[in-house]
């Protein structure tokens, strides 16, 4: 605790948190992110339905999806590639997990009530490089709809 102190007055720009890894969980979790902000909007909706996946899928109470959610967020803002971001996320999880990756971002696009096309356009890229075929993209995208 000490060290961060320290570390925090001698460096004027003020401490930085390191990213998080860059693994699975934290891959996914940015790329929810970064769905819920295609529209340039990041609303409660989204934050808070990207807080209970995180929750569900990785057994976290409410405070530590919320802190995971936040290390997302900070990998987001500094992986710029989605396509290095979903490769990671591919080569480390079954298809199955795959498929239920996609209905998850589907769930947070449409969390706001509100389609746009900058959503549509980056799950698609998303499912490709995924390796989804279109087919069941559309029918997993129609289940997260509903």
């Amino acid at each position: 605790m000490f060290e961060n102190l320290i570390a925090f007055f001698r460096n004027p720009t003020g401490y930085q948190t390191p990213l998080p890894e860059a693994d699975a969980r934290h891959a996914m979790g940015a790329l929810m992110v970064r769905a819920a902000k295609a529209d340039n909007a990041y609303l409660f909706e989204e934050i808070s339905l990207i807080d209970r996946v995180l929750g569900k899928r990785h057994g976290l109470n409410a405070v530590d999806s919320a802190k995971m959610r936040a290390a997302c967020e900070k990998l987001e803002a500094g992986m710029p590639d989605t396509a290095e971001m979903t490769e990671i996320l591919r080569d480390a999880i079954s298809s199955d997990e795959r498929e239920a990756t996609l209905r998850a971002l589907w769930a947070v696009v449409y969390a706001d009530g509100v389609k746009h096309d900058e959503e549509d356009l980056l799950l698609h890229q998303i499912e490709n490089v995924l390796g989804i075929s279109h087919e069941r993209a559309k029918a997993l995208q129609a289940e997260a709809e509903r």
